[in-house]
């Protein structure tokens, strides 16, 4: 089973919407079995917050349903019980190599990185363009999967 892990700065927009697609996504290709799906945060100032209204006005939107998911702190075991740690933007990536001193075994990698247009995806809670959140997160998932076929 490959275990995935999203990560953004507080889990409840990005990352949680990635998870969600990604889910999404497996169970679409029935292949959910093969895949352990997560999401967390770098910072602890969202624990235990439920996703963020405006990121689930738009799973819901999409069909998908965030149900009682609550944001969670990336923590440090998190490094080997994943097999793939994604970040949503460059600071995330950073916070995760500082916490986890390096990735020794190559498991950290930028979502969008995976694209033919690498680049972070924008904050939504900033932006607050969540649709383009969600075109970004669905891009990535679908490269992600594909990038874990190779």
């Amino acid at each position: 089973m490959k275990r995935i892990l999203f990560v953004c700065h507080g889990n409840i927009c990005r990352s949680p919407m990635a998870e969600f697609v990604m889910k999404n996504l497996v169970d679409r290709h029935d292949r959910g079995g093969e895949f352990s799906i997560d999401s967390a945060g770098t910072s602890r100032e969202e624990v235990g917050n439920p996703v963020y209204p405006p990121a689930a006005r738009e799973l819901r939107l999409n069909g998908l349903e965030p149900g009682s998911k609550t944001a969670r702190q990336l923590r440090p075991e998190d490094y080997q019980e994943y097999d793939v740690l994604v970040g949503m933007d460059e600071a995330n990536v950073q916070n995760m190599l500082r916490l986890y001193h390096g990735d020794p075994d190559n498991k950290i990698v930028r979502l969008l990185n995976l694209t033919q247009k690498p680049r972070d995806i924008a904050d939504p809670w900033y932006s607050g363009d969540f649709t383009q959140t969600w075109r970004d997160v669905n891009q990535g998932c679908v490269a992600l999967l594909n990038w874990l076929d190779r």
